[in-house]
């Protein structure tokens, strides 16, 4: 998968991993009023390093915005590098 393709679907599965989010909903909806906790934060970017080599320093603004799963995946495509033009995701 390309870290310029994010979607809920993806952020959901990275949400449910026990250190991020321990008993997530299944039925979240994408716009549900979302809290993470600051260890939970951590250790979803750092998941996403790990499984897609994208670093991503939020600031404190942007965590104050990361309030809903869409917020979330909206955050990280933002985030993740674009492919080269004219060339194909790695």
């Amino acid at each position: 998968m390309s870290t310029s393709t994010f979607t809920t679907d993806t952020v959901r599965e990275l949400l449910t991993d026990r250190n991020v989010f321990p008993g997530l909903p299944d039925d979240l909806g994408e716009d549900a009023e979302l809290v993470l906790d600051s260890l939970g934060l951590v250790w979803l970017l750092h998941v996403v390093e790990e499984r897609y080599g994208l670093i991503v320093e939020p600031s404190d603004e942007d965590i104050a915005g990361l309030t809903s799963l869409r917020r979330l995946t909206d955050y990280l495509s933002a985030a993740a590098p674009a492919p080269a033009e004219g060339g194909r995701p790695r």
